[in-house]
């Protein structure tokens, strides 16, 4: 491999894993306020990918009840991701208040939590072809602006040419990520937030609303899952509304990586994976998921609570 190759799949796997770990951070979250996996956030992450779409003035195919549809107006890219990430929050806010809470309240066994969350997302995404059909979407040309298709970071005898979405992408992960770890670790809002995920009992006790705290939690969770599917949708397409099944499985095995309920871990464990599929061969490409998978159990032999575990989080 050359070093042009071998630094051009290092680029392509951060701008991927960057993905990942920002969705994964949106079940880490939930998971270390309630211990449990929510399995509808694979679904809300399509979600915000059509909500981007057709705020940008994308319109709707000719299958669906929303069949042809397009809005008068066409919002910028910055200004669709923010309104698609709000509502997406929103619409988690809702699985929070029809699908976990009732449950939480009567001390139900977790399990029958996953089982409902499982059953959210089925709805969202059979409400999802429902309306729109199954065609796969693509995003305006001029997503971006004006700014060229690709940047050349290296020189004329060796070009290493990276596409200017996955600049993009990157540039964005690591802004939300940056802030969204101060934000929890730094901040007083965040340290309560530790604090109801280590005891919401002696939390409450203290004053903490640990209601509020979960309610935020999960709007935090939608903005980040509807912003995954918005940066993926935007870098190919939306595949449908089962575009966001196999980002699911993805997201779960980035926390099992980098360890459950860690929020360093779900990026440290995001750019692994991100990274290591970056390095399968073109000839393999249909295979990568089962690569990484496999990397994944491997690690989870030598070290079952991931790369990090929990326990890099400080509770307070």
């Amino acid at each position: 491999m050359t070093l042009t190759l071998f630094l051009q799949n290092i680029l392509n796997g951060l701008s991927v894993g960057s993905v990942y770990a920002i969705f994964a951070l949106g079940y880490t979250l939930v998971f270390s306020i309630l211990g449990i996996i929510n399995f509808a956030h694979g679904a809300v992450f399509t979600l915000g990918a059509y909500f981007t779409y057709i705020l940008m003035g994308g319109a709707f195919g000719f299958n669906g009840l929303l069949a042809n549809l397009k809005l008068p107006i066409a919002l910028p890219f910055a200004l669709a991701v923010l309104l698609s990430g709000t509502l997406s929050g929103l619409v988690c806010i809702a699985i929070e208040r029809l699908a976990f809470r009732p449950l939480r309240r009567r001390g139900a066994d977790p399990l029958l939590t996953v089982v409902s969350s499982l059953g959210v997302a089925f709805i969202i995404v059979n409400l999802i072809q429902y309306l729109v059909g199954a065609e796969t979407y693509t995003f305006p040309a001029n997503t971006y602006g004006s700014l060229p298709a690709a940047v050349n970071f290296g020189t004329t005898e060796n070009p290493i040419p990276i596409r200017t979405v996955q600049i993009i992408i990157f540039g964005v992960s690591a802004v939300i990520l940056t802030g969204l770890t101060y934000w929890v670790n730094a901040t007083k809002y965040g340290k309560a937030m530790q604090a109801v995920a280590e005891d919401p009992v002696t939390a409450s006790l203290l004053g903490i609303n640990t209601d509020r705290f979960i309610v935020f939690t999960f709007f935090v969770s939608g903005f980040l899952g509807a912003l995954a599917g918005t940066l993926v949708g935007s870098s190919v397409s939306i595949a449908g509304p089962y575009f966001g099944i196999g980002f699911g499985l993805k997201g779960l095995a980035v926390i099992v990586l980098g360890g459950l309920g860690s929020i360093p871990g779900a990026v440290v464990g995001g750019l692994a994976i991100g990274i290591i599929e970056a390095f399968v061969p073109s000839e393999f490409s249909a295979y990568k998921d089962a690569i990484a998978f496999a990397i994944l159990f491997a690690m989870l032999l030598l070290r079952p609570q991931g790369l990090l575990g929990r326990s890099q989080i400080q509770k307070v």
